[in-house]
């Protein structure tokens, strides 16, 4: 039946970034759809608060204090995911650095384009190593990447998000056709700008922007959950190496972003 191959009862999802936004979102709708997860980020008590909120759903899940840029941490995070649950099908690299420096190429620092594209795409790599390989020895995995309608458009001086964004495209594309062939398959959602601390009134008012937003309101966290659950699930078993734009349709009407910058006051989650 379709909605049996919608339920991810039995399925093991680690998720990084998981705490806050739209990793929190994420992590309440694959939850629901019956998977255990392992959520990792830097900040604990976001983490921390998420599990339990998992664990209230009726299912497992722990937390994992955890640098993607660091891939021994991130290496470590996998192994204990594999010790506590003995395996992991879904992997979804989420966490990012949003803050970032808005200067002119000639002032960026070595350390702030290392870094910055270390937490936007190296640590995404960091996880699909970590993990890839069990997936592929069972046959059957899916690795979500999140990335950012950023990843198809230029930003004025976002030198390391929009490389960093541009870059999970692409890896997505070659595990796609690496991991494939053993069953895995990889995908990429981009979203649009999405504001996680607004309520729906003012979710739903007219932009300042309004031409950047076709459907005349900002999308809402939770409208990735169903699509990352769709991609966990075994009815996405032949969407591979694909990229699903959340964005109203901003994209296909050629326009930037919605007319905003990704929230620069957030730390790496």
């Amino acid at each position: 039946m379709i909605l049996d191959k919608l339920s991810l009862d039995g399925t093991v999802t680690l998720i990084t970034g998981g705490g806050t936004g739209l990793g929190r979102a994420m992590v309440r709708a694959l939850a629901r759809a019956g998977s255990d997860i392992i959520i990792g980020s830097r900040r604990e008590l976001p983490i921390m608060e998420a599990a339990e909120e998992v664990r209230d759903m009726g299912r497992k899940s722990i937390h994992y204090v955890v640098d993607v840029t660091n891939s021994e941490q991130v290496q470590e995070m996998a192994d204990r995911a594999i010790e506590e649950f003995g395996r992991v099908d879904v992997l979804i690299n989420n966490a990012a650095l949003l803050r970032a420096p808005l200067t002119p190429i000639w002032d960026m620092t070595d350390q702030e384009w290392n870094y910055g594209i270390s937490a936007n795409l190296t640590g995404a790599f960091y996880c699909a190593r970590a993990l890839s390989k069990q997936m592929v020895d069972r046959g059957w995995g899916r690795i979500i990447n999140i990335a950012s309608q950023y990843a198809f458009r230029g930003g004025r001086n976002m030198f390391t998000y929009t490389s960093g964004k541009g870059g999970i495209v692409q890896l997505t594309r070659s595990l796609a056709l690496s991991l494939g062939p053993n069953g895995v398959t990889s995908n990429t959602v981009s979203p649009a700008f999405i504001p996680t601390e607004v309520d729906d009134s003012k979710r739903s008012s007219p932009a300042p922007n309004p031409m950047f937003t076709p459907m005349g309101k900002f999308p809402a966290p939770s409208d990735l959950g169903p699509l990352v659950v769709f991609l966990a699930s075994q009815a996405s078993g032949y969407l591979n190496g694909g990229n699903i734009n959340v964005d109203g349709a901003s994209m296909a009407g050629g326009f930037a972003p919605n007319g905003f910058s990704p929230s620069y006051d957030e730390e790496l989650t």
